[in-house]
Order: structure tokens, then C-alpha cells, then sequence
């Protein structure tokens, strides 16, 4: 596990499990949110996305959170290891809810310089609809990826915490 990739809904845990794994490895995490978006979230376009994400594969290693559908492929295919956290709707609507008062009025750690957090029925509606209107589509990604690479999917939080667990063992 040198070139990581966390993948999930919003809410899933991406951000905090990819802190925790970092820490664990003493990699560099990269957090999409943090790279693609500007102050009072102007986002940065998909050729800038492209360049950002074109820079950090160069590295030895990484460990590179966030969804971005539309620039996927560049981590999928430098990555050795993709971690997907299929985590339940319910679990990540809760989770949103509970960040949204946590930080509210202010930046999270894991998201852009002057993005305060904020909440609104389409994201609310695209986290929900998620695992019907997205994960298919990354579970096809995932099946069709070279069988060299190491696809892990974690599917409660209890599984995440057995997984942290047993990569600091090692």
C-alpha cells in the first residue's frame, strides 16, 4: 500500500479515515476538497483538477481522499490500492447532519481555505440517493480495474476501525 485511493459517499468517512491512515503509515494525505476548492466555494476547474492530481501521483507515495467522478480514473489507475467505504446512507446522512453543526460558520480541516460549512438539499438529496445513483457506478469501475491492484471495501464503521487496526499491527 504506497498510492492509496478512498472513495466513498459524503458523510462515509473518507477524510477522517484517510487522517487516521496516514498517520498510521506516515504518508502524505491529500484531501481533494482541500485542493479543489477556493474560498466561498468557487470550484477549481476540471483542467486544474487534472494538473493538481497529475503532480501528486509523481509522489512515492500518497494516500488521496474524495470522490470527483469526473477525474477518477487518474487515481484509480496510478493508485495500488483503492479503499471504497460503503458505508449506509442513514450513517452518512447522520454524519453530515452532525458535521454541519460541528462546524458550522466555520472551515473543516479536510475542506478549502474559506469554504464554511454549509448544508443544502442537493447535497443532502446526493448523499441519500447515493448508493443507487452512484455506487453501481463505482462498483463497475472497481470490477473492471487490473486484478494488480488491492480493492478494499469496508462497509460499517466497525469494519473501518478492524481495518485500521490491523495495518498498525503490521
Amino acid at each position: 500500500m504506497r498510492k492509496i485511493v478512498i472513495i466513498g459517499s459524503g458523510g462515509a468517512g473518507k477524510s477522517t479515515f484517510a487522517r487516521k491512515l496516514g498517520h498510521i503509515l506516515n504518508r502524505n494525505v491529500y484531501h481533494l476538497d482541500v485542493l479543489f476548492w477556493k474560498p466561498n466555494w468557487e470550484g477549481v476547474p476540471r483542467d486544474e483538477q487534472i494538473k493538481i492530481q497529475n503532480e501528486i501521483i509523481q509522489e512515492e507515495e500518497w494516500i488521496m481522499d474524495g470522490n470527483y467522478s469526473g477525474t477518477m480514473e487518474i487515481r484509480l489507475q496510478t493508485a495500488d490500492t483503492i479503499i471504497f467505504l460503503d458505508i449506509s446512507r442513514t450513517i452518512c446522512l447522520f454524519r453530515v447532519i452532525k458535521r454541519m453543526i460541528k462546524y458550522r460558520n466555520k472551515t473543516r480541516p479536510d475542506m478549502g481555505e474559506g469554504c464554511k460549512e454549509k448544508i443544502d438539499i442537493p447535497f443532502l438529496k446526493w448523499v441519500w440517493n447515493y448508493p443507487k445513483a452512484k455506487r453501481p457506478e463505482i462498483l463497475k469501475k472497481l470490477h473492471g480495474l487490473s486484478s494488480c491492484k488491492k480493492v478494499i471495501i469496508l462497509r460499517s464503521p466497525k469494519e473501518v476501525q478492524q481495518f485500521l487496526d490491523k495495518v498498525e499491527r503490521k
